[in-house]
């Protein structure tokens, strides 16, 4: 998801870093709470706080917790990491929004191992009936979650059917393509007067060889020769 979210924070979201709580703000939430590492990285290149923190990450005692949390880090919405919750919240915003008479929208990232839960589609029933034009769903749809592929473990196809169905503008990207993360951005709503799904079709790993499409890392971090690895392979292809 990192270019989802480089995207997203350097070009479309309505931020202010140095007032991270500014009422005009366009709200994030990412639902996959265990992308944390990802998101705290990018907050920290837009200066929400000190890039310092990331040494920190997932340690005892640091601001920075494994999953996703709000409490004292700046430029985080909601805390998530059970997952099927993040859609909701987000609704509930919009919502808000809405009937106060605010313009600011509201982006919420979820995984697609996380469309196996309920909630997420009563969440996807709620939005289009109360016309939530300011939401944008997008769905990391990168083919694997915990105990193996979302087709073996609950398959989701036909995925963008299921979106459209439920009565949501619906568009596919490939969520690695820049330009492709961008238009789909700023082409929402996809449809007036309903909340938009954006399905993004990544690869886990992306860039680096032996972690791509291999479910041993959705679990594991890399030891610090595979680190080098890792790094000396995303530079060259940089």
């Amino acid at each position: 998801m990192a270019e989802l979210l480089a995207v997203l924070y350097e070009r479309i979201l309505r931020v202010r870093p140095e007032e991270p709580v500014w009422a005009g703000r366009d709200r994030f939430i990412l639902s996959k709470g265990h992308g944390a590492a990802g998101l705290y990285a990018v907050l920290a290149e837009r200066g929400f706080f000190p890039a310092a923190w990331l040494d920190d990450f997932c340690k005892d005692g640091a601001r920075l917790a494994g999953h996703v949390t709000h409490v004292g880090v700046p430029g985080i919405e909601a805390s998530t990491g059970a997952l099927g919750h993040g859609l909701a919240i987000g609704c509930g915003m919009a919502l808000g929004a809405r009937r106060d008479g605010r313009s600011h929208r509201v982006f919420v990232l979820l995984s697609d191992g996380e469309c196996d839960e309920g909630g997420v589609w009563e969440a996807a029933l709620f939005a289009p009936h109360h016309r939530l034009d300011n939401l944008v769903a997008i769905v990391d749809y990168n083919k694997i979650q915990s105990l193996g592929s979302v087709r073996e473990v609950l398959d989701l196809e036909p995925l963008v059917a299921k979106w459209e169905s439920f009565g949501w503008g619906t568009r596919e990207i490939d969520g690695h393509d820049v330009s492709q993360i961008e238009a789909g951005w700023r082409g929402v709503p996809v449809i007036p007067g309903r909340p938009s799904c954006i399905i993004a079709h990544t690869v886990k790993g992306k860039g680096v060889s032996f972690m791509e499409n291999a479910l041993l890392w959705h679990y594991r971090a890399p030891d610090e020769d595979e680190l080098r690895r890792a790094l000396r392979e995303l530079e060259s292809a940089g």
